[in-house]
């Protein structure tokens, strides 16, 4: 997972290990800054392949070829 919010059109490539419950991943992200921080919320990625955030703009999106497991 990338290290910075979004500032340009490419989105992070987010892999299956990165996901949590059924297919979402979290904004801010663990690595980005404490600058960046706002409210946590859950991004589904899994439903169409990416998802943007509300606040930041980021966008995530599902890497090609990903395999998501059901538990």
């Amino acid at each position: 997972m990338s290290t910075a919010p979004s500032t340009s059109s490419s989105p992070i490539e987010v892999t299956a290990h990165d996901l949590q419950g059924p297919g979402a991943v979290t904004c801010p992200n663990p690595k980005m800054p404490l600058w960046s921080n706002h409210p946590k919320v859950f991004i589904d990625v899994v439903t169409t392949g990416s998802g943007k955030c509300p606040y930041c703009g980021t966008v995530y999106s599902l890497k090609a070829g990903e395999k998501i497991h059901a538990h």
